[in-house]
């Protein structure tokens, strides 16, 4: 039967559906939703929002109001939902949801995740270096475990040089410095051994692969993007997708939906 999943930052869960999004989420066909950034508290949610698509919420809150906050939609009931990675610094700011499908045969998560952007000043760029490095551990415990999952979410890093337009001028910039170009590779390398699943299927992918613009200038015009939304899985997991597409024939955000088939199940 396979899977499908969705990853998008909403940029505001309200803003986005008075653009569409609901309607766009009923005619994907996913089998689970990662959403990011939903900037909305849980009375906010429960009133629209708690279903999508026939699909049934999970979500993790920020504590600020209008701040952060992800979300993971899915068709079928977990065995467990963790809302957090066990991190005081962090977790108040909504930014972890899991999805536990557990069986005395096998130990499978969905996780929907959204990365802090360094971009505001060197105070939070740092708060974003302390969070992957807590990030790391916590994805590999859950590698340690033996557990398969795959990780969906706005990780606010491009990888490579052929994941932004301007990448010559943005090396000093947060999103693409090399400490956290570096902290990606290592992600993918033989030392946690995940697996970039868009970039396995379109290894040379430029100017299509762009998921997120900026609202300056004429970005979205001129398709002066960045590829900061990901799904990130293990590898047997990973080594199943077949497809990607990321939708941008509409929007509702300042992100693009990336969307994964894969021929795994649950």
């Amino acid at each position: 039967m396979g899977l499908r999943m969705v990853t998008l930052n909403l940029n505001g869960i309200r803003s986005a559906a008075t653009k569409g999004f609901e309607a766009w989420a009923e005619a994907a066909g996913a089998d689970f939703m990662g959403v990011q950034e939903v900037r909305a508290q849980e009375a906010d949610v429960a009133e629209r929002f708690k279903r999508v698509a026939g699909l049934e919420g999970h979500f993790h809150y920020a504590q600020k109001k209008g701040y952060s906050g992800v979300g993971l939609y899915t068709k079928r009931a977990p065995s467990a939902v963790i809302a957090g990675f066990g991190c005081d610094e962090f977790d108040p700011e909504g930014r972890y949801v899991e999805l536990r499908f557990d069986t005395s045969a096998r130990k499978f998560s969905v996780i929907s995740a959204y990365f802090p952007s360094g971009s505001s000043g060197e105070e939070r760029q740092a708060a974003k270096f302390r969070f992957l490095d807590r990030f790391w551990h916590h994805m590999a415990a859950l590698r340690a475990s033996g557990r398969e999952f795959i990780l969906m979410g706005d990780f606010n890093i491009a990888h490579q040089a052929i994941d932004l337009k301007n990448w010559r001028g943005n090396q000093k910039n947060s999103g693409f410095l090399p400490e956290e170009r570096a902290w990606f590779s290592r992600m993918v390398s033989e030392e946690l051994g995940l697996v970039d699943v868009y970039r396995r299927l379109h290894p040379e992918a430029t100017e299509d692969c762009y998921t997120w613009w900026s609202n300056r200038g004429q970005a979205w015009a001129k398709n002066v993007g960045w590829r900061l939304d990901y799904q990130v899985a293990t590898p047997e997991i990973a080594h199943s997708a077949h497809a990607a597409s990321i939708h941008k024939t509409s929007r509702f955000s300042d992100h693009a939906p990336l969307t994964i088939d894969y021929a795994t199940s649950l």
